[in-house]
C-alpha cells in the first residue's frame, strides 16, 4: 500500500503507520486564501498612510491615485514637526498617558484585591457598581466632570487631563477575575514567609498575573494614547493639546492654500501612531497569552 509502511516496536511486533499525505487539501488551500486577503484588507489602510506620507502635494491629488511614491518626500515629516509643535503634541501626550497609565495600574491592583480576595460588607454590591461604571461612557457624564474640574482650575492643565480617567472599571474588572482563578494557598504560603497583604499583592498576585497585567496595561495605554474626546474639551489652549487633537487641528494649520495638505496629515498620522505600533510588536506575546487567559476564564 503506497500509503502505508511497516514499523516495529521493542518488542519485535510489527505494525503498519500510514504516511501523512503531504498534499494539502482543499481546505487547507481556502484557510490560507482566506487568511491572505484577509490580511492585505486589514493592513492596506496602514500601507496606504505611509505610502501617501511621502508623496508630493500634486501626487496626492492625481485623479488616478498611485499605490507607491512616484519620488519619496521625507520632508514631510519635518514639516509638520516645526510647522504643527508635533513635539510640544508628542510630550503632552507622554505626560497624559504616563500619568492615566500609572494611576490606573495602582488603583487598578488595589481595588481587583479588594474585591478578590477582601471581606468587608456589601463587596460585592460595590462590585456591581463598578460593572454598571462599565456601561457608561464619557459622552454621558463629562458635563459634571468639566463643572468640577473647571471649578477646580484644572483647564488647561496636566491634572485635568488625567484625574477623570484615573480609576478604570475595565482594570479593575479584569484584574479581579485574574486574582480570582489563583489558588488562596498561594497567597497563604506568603503570609507564612512573613509577607503583608501589600507583599501578597507585589510578589504572589503580581508576578502570577503578569500575561493579564501586560495585556490590560497595553489596552490602557492605547487607550490614553488615543483618547481625543477629553482632551479637546479640557484643554483648549494649545500648550496642553495632545496629538490626536493635534492631528484634527493639522487640517486647519494649513487651511486656505491652494494645494491640499493630506501628505502631511498622513505623515502627522504615521508619528502619532508610531509608539502604539512598536509596543503591540514588542508585547505582543503578552497580549496573545492574556486574552487566552481571559477566555478561558
Amino acid at each position: 500500500m503506497a500509503n502505508t509502511m511497516v514499523a516495529v516496536d521493542p518488542q519485535g511486533h510489527e505494525f503498519s503507520v500510514k504516511k501523512k499525505n503531504k498534499k494539502h487539501t482543499a481546505g487547507w488551500w481556502a484557510q490560507t486564501v482566506a487568511a491572505v486577503v484577509i490580511t492585505v484588507i486589514m493592513l492596506f489602510p496602514l500601507y496606504w498612510m505611509i505610502s501617501t506620507s511621502f508623496k508630493s502635494a500634486e501626487e496626492v491629488q492625481l485623479p488616478f491615485p498611485t499605490l507607491f511614491p512616484r519620488s519619496f518626500h521625507p520632508e514631510n515629516y519635518g514639516y509638520v514637526l516645526q510647522k504643527a509643535n508635533f513635539l510640544k503634541y508628542y510630550w503632552n501626550t507622554i505626560v497624559m498617558t504616563a500619568g492615566i497609565l500609572i494611576s490606573q495600574v495602582v488603583t487598578g491592583i488595589l481595588a481587583a484585591y479588594g474585591f478578590a480576595r477582601g471581606h468587608f460588607r456589601f463587596r460585592d454590591g460595590f462590585f456591581y457598581v463598578v460593572l454598571g461604571a462599565l456601561m457608561i461612557p464619557l459622552q454621558v457624564t463629562f458635563i459634571p466632570i468639566y463643572i468640577m474640574c473647571s471649578g477646580w482650575t484644572m483647564n488647561d492643565t496636566y491634572l485635568g487631563l488625567i484625574l477623570p480617567e484615573a480609576v478604570s472599571a475595565y482594570y479593575i474588572f479584569m484584574l479581579r477575575n485574574s486574582f480570582m482563578s489563583i489558588d488562596q494557598s498561594y497567597i497563604d504560603a506568603g503570609r507564612i514567609d512573613g509577607l503583608g497583604r501589600l507583599g501578597c499583592i507585589w510578589y504572589v498576585l503580581v508576578p502570577m498575573s503578569k500575561a493579564s497585567i501586560y495585556t490590560i496595561t497595553l489596552v490602557t495605554f492605547t487607550n490614553g494614547w488615543n483618547a481625543y474626546f477629553w482632551p479637546k474639551i479640557i484643554a483648549g489652549n494649545e500648550v496642553r493639546r495632545v496629538l490626536t487633537v493635534g492631528l484634527a487641528y493639522l487640517k486647519n494649520t494649513f487651511a486656505g492654500q491652494a494645494v491640499s495638505n493630506y501628505h502631511q496629515i498622513m505623515a502627522g498620522a504615521v508619528l502619532a501612531i508610531l509608539p502604539v505600533v512598536i509596543l503591540f510588536f514588542i508585547f505582543q506575546k503578552y497580549m496573545m497569552t492574556g486574552y487566552s487567559k481571559a477566555a478561558m476564564k
